[in-house]
C-alpha cells in the first residue's frame, strides 16, 4: 500500500492541466480518498511504474509529490474518521 499525495500549482492553465493528468494517472492505480490523495495497493514494478509516469508530469519547481509507504499490514496503519467510509482494495468490486 501507497499513499500519494500531490499539490499542483494551477495558478496557470498549464498547472490545472497538469493537476487533472496527475489524478488520472493516480485513479488508474488505486483509489481517491481526499481531493489531493490516493490509496494504491501496487506491486513493486507498477509503483515504479506509476512513480516515473507522476513525475514526467509535474513541474519540480512549482508542484510535489508524496509518497508514503505502507507496506503489507496497512490495514493496521489506516484510520478514518468522518463522513466518507473507507473502503477495502481487497475486497469485492462490483460495477
Amino acid at each position: 500500500m501507497v499513499v500519494i499525495a500531490y499539490d499542483v500549482n494551477t495558478s496557470d492553465p498549464d498547472g490545472a492541466k497538469r493537476l487533472r493528468y496527475v489524478a488520472r494517472e493516480c485513479l488508474n492505480y488505486g483509489q481517491r480518498v481526499q481531493n489531493s490523495v490516493f490509496e494504491c495497493l501496487v506491486e513493486p514494478h507498477q509503483f515504479t511504474e506509476l512513480r516515473h509516469r507522476l513525475e514526467n508530469i509535474v513541474d519540480s519547481g512549482k508542484d510535489s509529490l508524496r509518497y508514503y509507504f505502507l507496506g503489507k499490514n496497512w490495514k493496521k496503519r489506516v484510520d478514518h474518521f468522518g463522513t466518507q467510509k473507507g473502503y477495502d482494495p481487497e475486497g469485492t468490486i462490483i460495477f
